[in-house]
């Protein structure tokens, strides 16, 4: 399973570096080498340096819809991840409004395809607000990206797993497991209708 998602990885990179390599608009579109926040981003987030404004957005529009919603800003700033659980609602719902009050000049509550390129042209760019680079991957993803990638290999065994990442991964995969089984169990259990309070029970 790490392997395949390796190999997403890679294929996701050669993808997007290839549209952009033979994109039009790659002169006005490009945001390579610039130091901000979506470039930390995709070097650590998606392993990717080649990238233009198109080519951020489309990754980031995760519904394919052509606009980046209120949630959709958030996920990508890895608000919605665990590791940003100390953020309050307040901060998050500050880091919606501030990247609104830049992206979207038309006070629609959503980043439009055409404004983000428009104004990224422009020089406009995602701030950083401090959070992270933005994790926003599965459970799996961030795993294999942040670490197994770093301190793994091909020929890793499980018995080599023994780092506190690694350790405290597989735990939550047992975890997970265990609330599966235990939901498993308790769809299968008979409904005892003298177990029903009397208020929920049907009166014919």
């Amino acid at each position: 399973m790490l392997l395949k998602t390796a190999g997403l990885i890679t294929l996701l990179s050669t993808l997007i570096s290839t549209a952009s390599s033979h994109s039009s608009h790659q002169n006005a579109e490009s945001v390579v080498g610039e130091k901000d926040w979506a470039t930390e981003h995709m070097r650590e987030e998606h392993h990717i340096d080649g990238f233009d404004a198109g080519s951020f957005f489309a990754l980031h529009d995760y519904d394919g819809s052509g606009t980046w919603t209120p949630d959709e800003i958030r996920k990508t700033y890895g608000l919605e991840d665990r590791s940003t659980a100390h953020i309050s609602d307040q901060q998050k719902e500050d880091v919606v409004r501030r990247v609104l009050a830049l992206f979207d000049p038309v006070n629609s509550g959503m980043v439009s395809r055409d404004e983000w390129i428009r104004l990224v042209t422009s020089g406009i760019r995602l701030p950083d607000f401090g959070f992270g680079p933005g994790h926003h991957g599965d459970m799996e993803y961030e795993y294999e990206i942040h670490h197994y990638e770093k301190y793994h290999g091909e020929d890793t065994k499980e018995e080599d797993l023994t780092h506190p990442e690694d350790v405290e991964h597989f735990k939550m995969h047992d975890e997970a497991e265990a609330a599966q089984i235990k939901l498993e169990q308790l769809e299968n259990m008979p409904i005892v209708e003298a177990n029903i309070p009397l208020k929920f029970q049907r009166t014919t």
